[in-house]
């Protein structure tokens, strides 16, 4: 499953909300820095799919506040 993320680092809470129809906004603690809010998205989308975090990459987006993720089976 593909899902279009945006990712706003520094929030005050961490939570996944669904925007629409294969889209998520994700708030996570952790800075834009040195990878930390890429490991702590895909942490938060792993707990709110119930998946193991080896199963979530990162296609797009990597250094981007808007992510292209692929969630595996």
């Amino acid at each position: 499953m593909i899902y279009h993320v945006m990712v706003k680092p520094r929030s005050f809470k961490e939570e996944v909300i669904g925007a629409g129809e294969g889209e998520l906004i994700v708030r996570t603690r952790k800075k834009a820095h040195d990878g930390e809010a890429n490991k702590a998205t895909i942490e938060l989308l792993a707990k709110h799919f119930g998946v193991s975090k080896t199963k979530i990459q990162i296609v797009k987006g990597a250094t981007s506040k808007h992510k292209i993720i692929e969630i595996s089976e």
